[in-house]
């Protein structure tokens, strides 16, 4: 077999079916547009509509061809210990929507594995569904051997997306790698647990619909879906035996060899510790790139866990210091050419993933102060499997680790205990994707079976304030609808519209659907599937229908008010970049008619000077009355031209792009203005922190702008009136009354001092002998809180050397206080401050106490202090 580099296998596989008449597709984000899934884990994610024929490919095409990146961790803590666990790989597909089947996919297969990848024919292996004769005797036509080919049941060769929906029989192709990597027995077959045979390509043929019953119905049209891994190929290619061994991860393992110091093969530890450090590397970058930043949920945790286990890796290997960058460096070196996002977020993944190593190093000391503390109240000398997993799932201490610092003070640990607590995650983990399974099966919903029939909404908003338009379907209260009459509310679907449904952070339209019957009021407008535009109504009169020839008009001053305030955004945006650097983001947005909100990556406090800037910056390229440009290209298109993609936004193949001439050209599919003078003006009204690494500008322009200035200038004029100042004296004449107060307080409080003082030398003076024999002062120091009173006994105890005891009184606020506290002789003589207080603090309605030594009361009736002294009097003395 000839050697192909990753890169080279990845080009040969999409151009072979881009001859086949595929239409070669980027990869999607791995944010997947589905909200039952965490992460893209396949590359048939973002094909769903495709598969639920929501979307059709054009022709000449015969269906489509990616390599897409993907991120699985249910098997994290496999991943590092076999040959082909990764958490970031590539997988490499083609998928047909109704077009090729079975006898086209297995010929192409075969041709291209090969002739194509020039894969020895007698060293391929192939498994089908049990009962798909039909698969069979496709291979065998091809020329495969019948003892090449096996049976195998439902749990390996056929695919179901959930209990019911789409579904069908798979077939595998697998690489004999040798005898000398098999198990021995005579049995080893494809489908055997050691590493003989390789699976590499998974052909599924989705041809069936499950049934509740049981049943399987023929689909109307039937799918394909494969799925190759481009690391178990290069592996196969390059003989190797395992992934990380290949090009790509080989590389990336060198990264830690030269950071670390130690050889790869030397030492099964520290072999373990690289190929953990090379692959989670990649996803992170990978993560980062696509919009996801760390944090203790969702997606976020996924990433802040993989980040933290690469890094926990290598500490066992001598890196205390941040290192994680270097291995982004390299990634971007060998896989930016195909994946251009890791570039264009390269600063901002740097400033992440340092910040999170830095922030880590807390939580490691954190771990260790967990585990010296769980140790310190062991009973015994096993640590519990539970605490063994809260140090694994909370801190990031891998169980080996937390093994290794117990073994240094003697202690084991549960391992089976801790081996539970994981069986029992994953088996959350498996629930819940099984619920996200069974989610894709679901066609399901109104407005999906309204798009399938259809089709999609056609938009002319970015140019149309109003349309004349026909209505395709109506829905209330979740239930299809012939129509709605006046007073009631629902949704209503036409075939084209003027009204922008809310996404991207902009808000929907509203407006009016009329005719001569009728009148329907649009309170907003959404986007329930992708495609199908749908406005919240209200009828205020007569009958609309399914059928209706409407007037469809846009509420345009607001529509204006948005697009100002959207345009407003991206100004913004650019204007952060030059104060605060390229790292900066959009990390989220709202846009409405009255406001806007601006979420960006920033990794500390901004200064008000850097604010200031910011809005200066804005406002001159505002007022430079730069033309505003809307206009749709292809993706690849708009990356050649240097277009900012927004950060964690998934894009299709064809984009919209708004260039702010002269400075700024960002995708975004929002309304916008026409020119930047149209803005007026911004005023940022806050800025400050909504997480970690995260900063929010909220700001308002034009006449939400002026009104704003308008409120400041309103309330400075009557700050002004009352100070009798000028309006611009207004900072200085504060300032003068500000700091004339703090002398005032100074003084009265200096004043206070001596008054207390002078107090507590006449409480002095009333020191009297108790029953016991030590010297007692009951007494009311007049103003003073809990504090104050402690204060007292210190003083009175430092005046008075003979003092043994006190009880004293205090007001703060109208509210009582009583102290009760003895020298350690006067306890042993017998004063217990605890039961004075007891005793006494009814007589001001409260209570407290303490111990022998000190104790204190609070209470609600202040008339009652002298009979609480009286009674501390007839009990002492």
């Amino acid at each position: 077999m000839e050697y192909l580099s990753t890169a080279d296998i990845r080009e040969k596989y999409l151009s072979f079916f881009e001859a086949k008449g595929c239409k070669r597709m980027p990869s999607s984000s791995l944010i997947p547009d589905d909200p039952s899934l965490l992460l893209t884990s396949a590359g048939m994610v973002q094909f769903k509509p495709y598969f639920l024929q929501q979307k059709h490919l054009e022709a000449p095409y015969v269906g489509t061809t990616t390599v897409q990146k993907c991120v699985r961790t249910n098997d994290i803590d496999i991943i590092g210990t076999t040959g082909r666990h990764l958490s970031f790989f590539e997988m490499l597909g083609n998928f047909s929507f109704g077009d090729y089947f079975k006898e086209e996919m297995c010929a192409w297969a075969y041709e291209l594995s090969t002739e194509v990848l020039g894969l020895p024919a007698e060293r391929l292996y192939f498994t089908v569904y049990l009962d798909d004769d039909e698969t069979i005797e496709i291979w065998k036509k091809l020329g495969v051997p019948d003892d090449h080919i096996s049976r195998l049941g439902e749990e390996d060769n056929f695919w179901r997306a959930g209990p019911t929906g789409p579904c069908g029989p798979c077939s595998e192709i697998y690489f004999d790698q040798g005898e000398q990597y098999g198990c021995g027995s005579p049995d080893c077959a494809p489908g055997c647990d050691c590493d003989r045979f390789l699976e590499y390509w998974n052909l599924v043929f989705t041809q069936y619909d499950g049934q509740e019953d049981g049943t399987l119905a023929p689909l109307p049209k039937k799918n394909i879906d494969t799925g190759m891994g481009l690391e178990r190929m290069a592996a196969i290619m390059q003989g190797v035996q395992t992934n990380y061994e290949t090009d790509v991860l080989r590389s990336l393992v060198a990264v830690g060899e030269r950071l670390c110091g130690v050889v790869y093969g030397a030492a099964p530890e520290s072999d373990l510790s690289l190929r953990i450090m090379a692959d989670h590397s990649r996803s992170v970058a990978f993560m980062i790139a696509d919009g996801i930043l760390p944090s203790n949920e969702g997606r976020g945790y996924v990433l802040r866990r993989l980040l933290r286990r690469a890094v926990m890796k290598g500490h066992l290997l001598g890196l205390d210091k941040p290192f994680l960058n270097e291995y982004v460096d390299e990634i971007v070196r060998l896989m930016g050419q195909v994946y251009p996002e890791i570039i264009d977020n390269r600063e901002l993944a740097g400033r992440v993933i340092l910040s999170e190593e830095e922030r880590f190093g807390a939580t490691l000391r954190q771990g260790r102060a967990f585990l010296d503390e769980a140790l310190s109240g062991l009973e015994g000398t096993t640590l519990p499997g539970e605490q063994a997993f809260t140090l694994h799932d909370t801190y990031g201490f891998p169980v080996e680790v937390t093994r290794e610092m117990c073994e240094e003070r003697g202690i084991e640990v549960d391992v089976d205990g801790f081996t539970r607590c994981m069986d029992q995650q994953k088996a959350r983990a498996r629930a819940a994707s099984k619920d996200a399974d069974k989610a894709w099966s679901t066609y399901g919903g109104i407005m999906n079976d309204i798009l399938e029939e259809t089709g999609a909404t056609e938009f002319v908003g970015y140019t149309k304030n109003e349309a004349e338009v026909r209505v395709v379907g109506l829905a209330r209260c979740g239930k299809r609808v012939e129509a709605l009459v006046a007073g009631e509310s629902g949704e209503l679907v036409v075939d084209v519209t003027p009204f922008y449904a809310e996404k991207g952070g902009q808000v929907g339209d509203i407006g009016v659907f009329t005719n001569a019957e009728a009148t329907a009021r649009v309170t907003n407008t959404q986007e329930p599937e992708k495609g199908l535009i749908a406005h919240d109504v209200t009828v205020e009169n007569g009958r609309i229908a399914v059928g209706d020839e409407l007037h469809a008009v846009i509420d345009a001053p607001r529509r204006a008010r948005i697009c100002r305030n959207h345009t407003a955004t991206h100004i913004l945006h650019w204007a952060l970049r030059q104060v605060l650097g390229d790292h900066v983001k959009q990390a989220g947005s709202f846009v409405s008619e009255n406001r806007l909100r601006f979420d960006f990556t920033h990794f500390e406090a901004t200064t008000p000077e850097q604010v200031a800037e910011v809005e200066r910056l804005a406002n001159e390229k505002i007022m430079e009355n730069h033309a505003a440009r809307a206009y749709e290209t292809s993706l690849a298109s708009a990356r050649e031209a240097g277009v900012m993609a927004l950060f964690g936004e998934k894009y299709g193949e064809f984009v919209r792009v708004l260039d702010l001439e002269g400075f700024s050209q960002e995708l975004c599919g929002g309304t916008h203005v026409s020119a930047t003078s149209e803005i007026g003006f911004v005023k940022i009204t806050s800025e400050s922190s909504v997480g970690a690494n995260l900063r929010r500008v909220e700001a308002v322009t034009s006449f939400d702008a002026l009104a704003y200035m308008n409120r400041v200038e309103s309330e400075l004029k009557e700050t002004a009136e009352e100070l009798r100042v000028p309006l611009f004296d207004v900072s200085e004449r504060t300032a003068l009354n500000l700091k004339s107060l703090k002398e005032m307080q100074t003084k009265l409080k200096r004043n206070k001092q001596v008054g207390a003082e002078d107090r507590i030398a006449e409480v002095a003076s009333l020191a009297v002998a108790a029953k016991e024999g030590y010297a007692i002062i009951i007494a009311n120091v007049g103003e003073a809180d809990a504090g104050g009173l402690r204060n007292a006994w210190d003083v009175l105890r430092a005046r008075t050397p003979e003092l043994g005891a006190v009880v004293l009184a205090a007001r703060k606020d109208d509210a009582p206080i009583l102290l009760a506290a003895g020298t350690p002789e006067a306890v042993e003589a017998g004063f217990n401050a605890g039961a004075v207080i007891k005793a006494i603090g009814s007589c001001i309605k409260g209570g407290g106490g303490g111990k022998a030594e000190m104790a204190q009361a609070g209470g609600k009736d202040a008339s009652g202090i002298d009979a609480a002294l009286e009674a501390a009097r007839e009990m002492l003395l």
